[in-house]
């Protein structure tokens, strides 16, 4: 499923303390660059996440706004603003989840269907998308996050139907496979789940985002669309189901033997 984009981006809620942030940046001549290296206790973080904080965009958590206003000299006010706007502002239902992927340190998903988007080749995208060019250029666009310099870590799990589940034909399958055995990155792992109906994972396809402060932000797919949550008890539900999803997965090379193997027996 294609995350939809709407027009709006930033909460109502993160945007004013994103403000009174930039303004302390400002206040002591740092650009967002700056800042960025003196994060996380000099381990740093990306200038795209201080920009996103600063707009709006997401959601920091408590520690890092704490060392934020150490590092700013805020006298705690950034600590207060955290506390009155940021503590109980939830990820709005259009929240874009593209810019998440963008910022996120580790992806972890789930799919009982499909390819995940970010590992579908130009061919299998054009089936699912029916062949609009404008849909297929924005999903093979977010794959770019993969071989950039820094690229997150990624887990990608999948039941074991997605790779007998037609798409474009078994040449397009084919390729699509193999495309699978040589992942873009050594970031990313590809692991096989044996089907099961009993396990919780077949309620639906998931993504979990770790971003640079080690916020999680999960996207959920339904029949109808994909939405984002970023509550605690959300969260910890959805991790629930992705170690239970992991327990039952097959390892990585057992995994690339499976694919193999189907490329083999049923795409060849």
């Amino acid at each position: 499923m294609t995350p939809r984009r709407n027009k709006a981006k930033v909460s109502p809620a993160l945007l004013p303390f994103g403000r009174r942030f930039r303004r302390f940046r400002e206040a002591k001549g740092w650009s967002q660059e700056n800042l960025a290296r003196r994060a996380r206790d000099g381990e740093g973080v990306t200038p795209q996440y201080i920009g996103a904080i600063e707009t709006g965009r997401t959601r920091c958590t408590r520690e890092f706004t704490e060392a934020m206003d150490e590092i700013l000299e805020a006298d705690g006010e950034l600590i207060a603003l955290w506390d009155d706007l940021v503590k109980d502002a939830a990820f709005p239902v259009w929240f874009d989840w593209v810019s998440i992927e963008e910022m996120a340190r580790a992806l972890e998903s789930w799919q009982t269907m499909l390819i995940h988007g970010l590992l579908q080749t130009p061919a299998y995208a054009a089936a699912l998308l029916h062949g609009n060019t404008e849909a297929i250029e924005a999903r093979l666009k977010r794959q770019e996050i993969l071989v950039r310099e820094d690229p997150p870590d990624c887990t990608f799990l999948m039941d074991e139907g997605v790779l007998y589940r037609e798409v474009g034909g078994p040449e397009v399958m084919r390729d699509q496979l193999e495309h699978l055995l040589n992942p873009p990155s050594n970031r990313v792992t590809v692991q096989v789940v044996p089907s099961h109906g009993e396990h919780i994972g077949n309620v639906g396809s998931f993504t979990v985002a770790t971003l640079e402060d080690l916020t999680e932000v999960a996207y959920v797919e339904t029949v109808a669309r994909g939405f984002t949550m970023g509550e605690v008890e959300d969260i910890s539900e959805v991790r629930r189901a992705l170690r239970e999803i992991r327990s039952l997965a097959l390892p990585v090379g057992q995994s690339a033997d499976l694919i193999r193997r189907t490329v083999k027996e049923r795409w060849t």
